[in-house]
C-alpha cells in the first residue's frame, strides 16, 4: 500500500530524491538546520519510519545507516495515482475528472507518454 507522506517525510524524502546517493541521518540533519530547528532524534525517527515503510532502504555505516530511496519520486507518485484510481468507486468518471483538471502543459505530458507506453489492447 503507497501512503501519501507528512511535511517532514515529504522534505526528507525530496532531499534524498535529489541526493540521489547514499546519505547518512547527519547529512539529513545539516540540510535541514539550514531552514528550521531540528533534533538529530527526529529526522533519525522518521527516516527510520520510512524505512519501515519500504521507501528507503539502508546499510549500515559504523555506528549509523547510510539510506537510500526504494523508487524514483515518479514511481512513487504513480502508485499513489494508482491507489487513489483503485479506491474510486467509479474509474471512468474519476479519470474524466482527472483529465478535466489538467492544464495544457499536463495534457501535452500525457499526450506524450501515451505515445511512449500505448494502451493495452483487451481481448474481445
Amino acid at each position: 500500500m503507497v501512503r501519501s507522506l507528512g511535511d517532514l517525510e515529504s522534505t526528507i524524502m525530496d532531499l534524498l530524491w535529489s541526493s540521489r546517493r547514499p546519505t547518512s541521518v547527519r547529512d539529513v540533519l545539516e540540510v535541514l538546520r539550514t531552514e528550521r530547528a531540528i533534533a538529530y532524534t527526529t529526522v533519525m525517527t522518521v527516516m527510520d519510519k520510512l524505512h519501515t515503510k519500504g521507501l528507503l532502504k539502508r546499510k549500515p555505516a559504523g555506528k549509523a545507516y547510510l539510506y537510500e530511496v526504494v523508487a524514483t519520486k515518479e514511481a512513487y507518485i504513480a502508485g499513489l495515482m494508482r491507489e487513489t484510481l483503485a479506491g474510486s468507486g467509479n474509474h471512468a468518471a474519476t479519470l474524466v475528472h482527472f483529465l478535466e483538471q489538467l492544464s495544457p502543459e499536463e495534457a501535452t505530458a500525457l499526450e506524450s507518454a501515451l505515445q511512449v507506453y500505448p494502451p493495452r489492447s483487451h481481448p474481445s
